[in-house]
């Protein structure tokens, strides 16, 4: 699926001519596991785009699912202990360094046995049409993402989001759909954010030619109590890395 990078890929089976015959009924349960969560937006929204958009993602993310989960436990297993799922919530300012550790820490989890997907801010927020970055655009675009990631985890694959996320309640709300969640925060100086910033946004934002700008004309609400609590000013990468591998083996 385009959207969303996958970094697990299942063997071939063998045999596809035996799930021939599934195939058809397999598309019709998709549409029916599919269909609640766009009722409820067409119900609240009235929107048909909004809705359609929403549907055809609801399948996207079961077909990854079915295709994943095929001939797999829920929990992957690694000599004789189950590695368990999580969702891994990466939040902080834009060019506080979320994508960049979401991508060097994808490998190091499948290296102990998780299946991984990665959720990006970058990619979904193309998904849902014409969503700002009003509060409440923001607030939709987080509780969409955390309903996938849900869905993903009860599925036995492990989540990695890399979102700036900037309310508290909302990402509590994200946080209480999970099973097993992990709330790191990237709490780098804005300072070093806007030094990073190669695509030149904040100086656009401070020069009010971008409006609602986390950290400039928009607040960031700092997690209260996260799992892991990183500046990527003062550690590397991997160290970075580590840290919360730690706290995902139960061991930070």
């Amino acid at each position: 699926m385009a959207t969303m990078p996958e970094h697990h890929s299942p063997k071939a089976d063998p045999s596809p001519a035996a799930h021939r015959p599934e195939r058809g009924a397999s598309r019709h349960w998709r549409w029916l596991l599919a269909a609640p969560v766009p009722l409820a937006v067409w119900l609240t929204t009235r929107r048909w785009d909004l809705t359609l958009a929403i549907a055809l993602l609801e399948l996207g993310v079961h077909a990854v699912l079915a295709r994943l989960t095929r001939a797999k436990a829920p929990a992957a297993e690694v000599g004789e202990r189950a590695v368990q799922p999580v969702v891994i919530w990466l939040t902080g300012l834009s060019g506080a360094g979320k994508s960049t550790i979401a991508q060097a820490l994808i490998p190091l989890l499948e290296r102990e046995g998780h299946r991984v997907a990665w959720l990006d801010g970058d990619i979904t927020r193309g998904i849902l049409p014409k969503l700002g970055f009003t509060k409440a655009d923001r607030d939709a675009n987080v509780l969409k993402t955390g309903f996938i990631a849900r869905t993903l985890e009860t599925h036995g694959i492990t989540v990695v989001a890399s979102y700036i996320s900037p309310y508290r309640e909302t990402r509590a709300k994200v946080g209480a759909m999970c099973r097993h969640f992990v709330e790191v925060h990237l709490n780098t100086p804005l300072s070093t954010c806007e030094a990073r910033d190669v695509k030149g946004l904040y100086a656009k934002a401070r020069a009010g030619e971008i409006q609602h700008f986390t950290g400039i004309d928009d607040p960031y609400e700092e997690p209260e109590a996260p799992a892991v609590r990183i500046d990527t000013s003062e550690v590397t990468v991997a160290e970075a890395c580590a840290q919360i591998l730690a706290k995902v083996s139960g061991g930070g």
